[in-house]
């Protein structure tokens, strides 16, 4: 009998004894200063291309560069057999010499008839006739002294070199071909992809959007360069940040888009033309905004966006966020939250509205979103 009495007031005591709380992982939300970003596809370009064209006609004698490799502006690239052009500019030399010569003659001529034609001695018509002729003996020297330059040009032009610095094709033709002056056919391609520019697109409306809010002083400019990253095909971010470098002024009729432009550097050659990537472009700083982890957020049935908060009470309570665009690894948040609100980042699943819980504050890592830290229990 005692016995029984004595397990029926275990039972009761243990009906009694409070139930464990369950401990929560939180994140106090305070306002703060939100870059705003945009991401934005892109597609990497060249900043300087030079297609390389012969420009004269002959045989191919040489090519003088690594293909793939890098350049620098007046290596040489190609040699076409300068012979012809040789004899053409050894030629021009002995013209413009032979016309050269010819002038002191005709100037002494003009000089002697001069005090003739003073003295009557000979007729005007001689002294105009010897003047003519040193007119023309002079033309004939700037004549030949034009044929030696574009001789020299056209000979300089049989030994191609590289007009910018870069990185260089292969080349479409080899030694022993034919080329002709300004083919329709490259020789190669020079580009220079360091710095390598950013070619992105971007909607009229978000830059409707951007303006209102700077004329609202919801968001502000910070500074004249514009900091722009890059997202590679991996997912990895670029190591080098680049600056906005212009802006199209025109808005495309079939997608409502318009470009722009952004510069990296690229010492390392990591970015080639060509590539697709995402370019996350600063559009201005937001201040007193919330950040909301995206791990604490989740969508109801009628598709909103909904978070559960430990109230003052310590109680489990959940509430509709209204959310604009991801930051990083949160949400920025334009309403439903308030300043010191805690919102539950981990332990959900363990928890309804309305339960009594304990918290532990978590530290999250801004770039994995992960928990790294968690405080004393509360």
């Amino acid at each position: 009998m005692l016995a029984l009495c004595a397990c029926k007031d275990n039972t009761e005591a243990d009906r009694r004894a409070p139930t464990p709380r369950v401990e929560v992982s939180v994140v106090t939300l305070h306002p703060q200063s939100v870059a705003i970003t945009a991401d934005l596809p892109g597609r990497t370009a060249a900043s300087l291309v030079s297609e390389i064209r012969p420009q004269v006609t002959g045989i191919i004698r040489e090519r003088q560069f690594k293909e793939g490799g890098d350049v620098k502006i007046g290596d040489p690239l190609y040699l076409i057999d300068p012979a012809t052009y040789q004899a053409a500019y050894d030629n021009a030399l002995a013209t413009l010499a032979q016309a050269e010569a010819a002038v002191p003659s005709a100037r002494n001529k003009v000089d002697r008839y001069k005090i003739l034609v003073q003295k009557k001695a000979i007729a005007s018509q001689d002294f105009d006739d010897a003047t003519a002729t040193l007119q023309q003996a002079t033309a004939a020297v700037a004549i030949a002294r034009a044929n030696v330059a574009t001789a020299r040009i056209n000979l300089d032009n049989t030994r191609i070199v590289a007009p910018i610095n870069g990185q260089i094709d292969r080349s479409s033709l080899t030694p022993g071909a034919l080329v002709s002056a300004n083919q329709t056919t490259l020789l190669t391609t020079i580009r220079t992809i360091d710095p390598i520019f950013v070619d992105v697109t971007k909607s009229s409306s978000r830059f409707l959007q951007l303006r209102e809010a700077m004329a609202k002083g919801v968001l502000k400019i910070s500074g004249d360069n514009v900091r722009v990253r890059l997202r590679l095909d991996d997912g990895s971010f670029y190591t080098q940040d680049g600056q906005m470098e212009s802006r199209e002024d025109n808005v495309s009729q079939t997608t409502g888009t318009f470009a722009l432009r952004a510069v990296f550097p690229n010492p390392d050659h990591l970015l080639l033309p060509g590539m697709y990537v995402r370019a996350v472009v600063e559009e201005g700083v937001r201040d007193k905004s919330f950040l909301a982890p995206q791990r604490a957020v989740s969508h109801d049935n009628k598709g909103e966006s909904v978070a559960l908060f430990v109230n003052k009470d310590g109680k489990i309570e959940q509430r509709t966020l209204q959310i604009s665009q991801s930051i990083g690894h949160s949400w920025l948040v334009e309403s439903g939250v308030a300043d010191g609100d805690r919102i539950l980042v981990e332990g959900a699943q363990q928890v309804r509205v309305g339960q009594d819980v304990a918290t532990v504050e978590a530290v999250i890592d801004d770039n994995t979103g992960e928990i790294v830290s968690r405080g004393a229990r509360r």
